[in-house]
């Protein structure tokens, strides 16, 4: 277990992301998939079309606009292959955030995935539904797409140029929550079997969670129902926080410490400024180093090993 409270450092050259402007490039257009073959599970209401809703007024991140995508009724992946000259066989889900109500596509999204491709990763963006479904609590259809998702992958990982047991799961702020309720739920489908892709594991090898909310301040800091931290069901966790996160840091370190317990191989990075919501674009904070931090992560755990 490695908690680090991390402090200013000189900033390093991360060129492979500077560059980054939108979807990370490629020789082709990278396929889509579609989750599910009808509507999705438990969908009864038709919501207005899908589209950006972001204002000529919204905040910038690092003085660029961020795409706020609404309205998602019809789940899906895309899949972004690292380059064959540095393809290690790994890959990582990757869930944007938005509060379960939009999705921050390119911030938490694309440019995310442009980054695993430069460090020779495999990336699978996962497009899943919001706004929050009335009646439900907000990460159940999104946990839906994202066990579906993961699913598909695995299944069909050769296909893909993907090592089936190097795939991990990469969320932000709500797809933080979705990613950690994916790593803690995947012993059981949570709708009903649609095809072989339904009867593979589910269960991420590794899980990745920058400014995610996991904790509930109304019930002093506990741990929701939906994260069922053991040492049997959890994966390999890394975590990267900032101490003036409007999430509250605590929703960090109160997982961090369930994960000790359980004894669940875990790694914190604290970072003492940055906020919530600033993606992966290189700012004067210190914590929009985490990148860095994440790939000497999974370097030092094997997953970057490229097979012989």
């Amino acid at each position: 277990m490695s908690l680090l409270r991390t402090a200013p450092i000189p900033r390093s050259v991360f060129l492979a992301v500077a560059l980054v402007v939108g979807a990370p490039a490629g020789r082709a257009e990278p396929p889509v998939i579609r989750l599910w073959p009808g509507r999705a599970p438990g969908e009864k209401v038709v919501l207005p079309p899908e589209a950006d809703t972001t204002k000529p007024g919204d905040e910038l991140i690092a003085g660029r606009r961020v795409a706020r995508v609404g309205n998602v009724s019809d789940p899906t992946i895309t899949i972004y292959r690292a380059d064959p000259a540095k393809n290690t066989g790994a890959a990582v889900m990757v869930c944007p955030g938005g509060g379960y109500y939009i999705l921050a596509t390119d911030l938490e999204g694309t440019e995310v995935c442009a980054w695993l491709n430069s460090i020779g990763v495999n990336a699978v963006l996962l497009k899943y539904r919001v706004p929050r479904r009335e009646g439900l609590p907000p990460h159940v259809p999104p946990l839906q797409d994202a066990q579906r998702a993961l699913g598909i992958v695995r299944h069909r990982a050769a296909e893909f140029g993907i090592d089936p047991t190097r795939l991990g799961v990469l969320g932000f702020s709500a797809g933080g929550h979705l990613a950690a309720a994916l790593a803690n739920n995947h012993s059981t489908r949570t709708y009903p079997a649609v095809d072989a892709a339904d009867q593979v594991s589910c269960r991420p090898d590794f899980c990745v969670l920058i400014y995610g909310g996991l904790t509930e301040k109304d019930r002093n800091e506990a741990l929701p129902p939906e994260m069922k931290v053991s040492a049997a069901n959890t994966p390999p966790t890394f975590i990267a926080m900032t101490e003036d996160d409007l999430v509250r840091v605590e929703t960090g370190l109160f997982y961090y410490l369930a994960l000790e317990k359980a004894k669940v191989p875990a790694e914190m990075h604290l970072y003492p400024r940055g906020g919530h919501g600033y993606g992966l674009r290189r700012t004067a904070n210190d914590v929009t180093s985490w990148p860095d931090r994440v790939a000497d992560w999974m370097k030092a755990s094997g997953w970057l090993k490229r097979a012989e």
